[in-house]
């Protein structure tokens, strides 16, 4: 299949923006939206559940460590001539440095967000900009 035939195939230019309330149960209303696109757009279950806990991991971040407000986008684009999900939340840039995290507090759960990010997208960055930080990732969907 030639790049212009899968250009042909993509949905029309249509990108999902998600407003992120910022607050902590944001994340789990926005994830059930999120999955309700990606059922539309009749994904694998495999690559449907990448693109969810990659657009979970990216929400998260900017509730626990931005300045509100943050906004989710999802669209579909091309990756080197594949078809992929590009997944970018913007907030208004970090936010004071929090306390120290309470004692007790299990380091496992916590810090390896960029870590699933690099393992489920194909390409990823951050765009510093002057309202704020767009942290981005394309999955490969075929």
């Amino acid at each position: 299949m030639t790049v212009a035939q899968l250009s042909a195939e993509l949905p029309e230019d249509v990108t999902y923006v998600f407003p992120l309330p910022h607050a902590p149960r944001a994340a789990s209303v926005v994830r059930r939206r999120v999955r309700a696109v990606l059922s539309d757009w009749r994904l694998s279950a495999d690559i449907a559940e990448d693109v969810l806990l990659l657009a979970s991991e990216l929400l998260t971040n900017a509730i626990t460590h931005a300045l509100p407000p943050a906004t989710l986008r999802l669209s579909r684009v091309l990756v080197d001539g594949l078809e992929a999900v590009h997944v970018e939340v913007t907030d208004a840039g970090p936010a004071a440095p929090a306390d120290p995290p309470p004692p007790g507090l299990d380091p496992d759960e916590h810090g390896r967000g960029i870590e699933i990010v690099m393992a489920l997208a194909a390409r990823y960055g951050v765009r510093e900009r002057a309202d704020g930080t767009s942290w981005w990732a394309d999955v490969v969907v075929s």
